[in-house]
């Protein structure tokens, strides 16, 4: 794995043993969490396949710039932190962005071209807000613990656990997980829930998969099939995974999809 330094944005990259494929891939995290997320399974299987594969820490996390400002980073931000990093690519990238990253990549293509998007576990271009309102009324611990993280509070790793696994986790690697989390932007939230919501007429025609999971407790099925009603595809979703799906156990069924997928768009 290498570390690069994009105008102060934390952008990791792991790259093929041979010559890479055409087409680089770009990495987008999701809330509370940073691009480090990519490297424990999915930067290296899709370098090994081939890709140049690249995942960024948006502004405010990891080790990128912003962490005292956090709370007043916009989505906007993030979308120019992507901007940012793919512009330094040799070609547009295909963009695989996770719960609060695929909203991040959704907005980026209002404005931007890329070969192809992949959304898993996505908040959905009509926001966040029904996907919260589930989570308070079906998991009050769950949307409790979520919103302590978000102050910065200490959170049970039972509650982790629930939010991002279906299958077993070992507890040092939760604990690992636990201790590279972090709060997320209140401004960034508000966003998703109401004031900078995608608008899918205003992107071109990109290729989409929409991925989802059947036990995911934050973004449910549900709202990944209405993420794919939205650009005319079919939703993907994989028994037995929870929310997390380049950390679960079965990571690599995830992984796999997206390599045979890849084909149609990128070269």
């Amino acid at each position: 794995m290498s570390q690069n330094r994009f105008q102060d944005l934390e952008v990791l990259a792991r790259m093929p043993a041979g010559d890479a494929k055409g087409t680089p891939l770009l990495f987008v995290h999701g809330a509370f969490t940073g691009a480090w997320c990519w490297e424990e399974h999915f930067l290296p299987f899709f370098a090994d396949a081939g890709y140049a594969s690249y995942a960024v820490s948006l502004s405010g996390h990891g080790g990128s710039r912003g962490r005292e400002r956090l709370d007043h980073i916009s989505i906007a931000d993030y979308v120019a932190d992507v901007a940012e990093v793919a512009a330094r690519l040799p070609v547009p990238p295909v963009l695989i962005g996770h719960s609060m990253g695929g909203f991040v990549v959704q907005k980026y293509l209002e404005s931007h071209p890329a070969a192809g998007a992949v959304l898993m576990c996505s908040v959905p271009p009509q926001g966040l807000m029904s996907a919260a309102m589930g989570v308070m009324f079906s998991r009050p611990g769950l949307f409790q613990a979520l919103n302590n993280m978000m102050q910065g509070g200490v959170v049970a790793l039972d509650s982790l656990r629930d939010a991002l696994f279906a299958q077993p986790v070992a507890v040092d690697d939760l604990t690992r997980f636990y201790r590279a989390s972090q709060p997320e932007s209140h401004r960034a939230i508000w966003d998703m829930s109401l004031f900078d919501l995608p608008k899918p007429a205003r992107m071109k025609d990109v290729p989409f998969l929409v991925l989802g999971a059947e036990h995911d407790h934050l973004m449910p099925a549900s709202t990944a099939e209405m993420t794919a009603r939205s650009y005319g595809v079919e939703a993907e979703i994989f028994p037995g995974l929870g929310h997390g799906l380049m950390l679960e156990r079965d990571w690599r069924k995830v992984a796999q999809r997206i390599l045979d997928w890849l084909p149609e768009v990128a070269q």
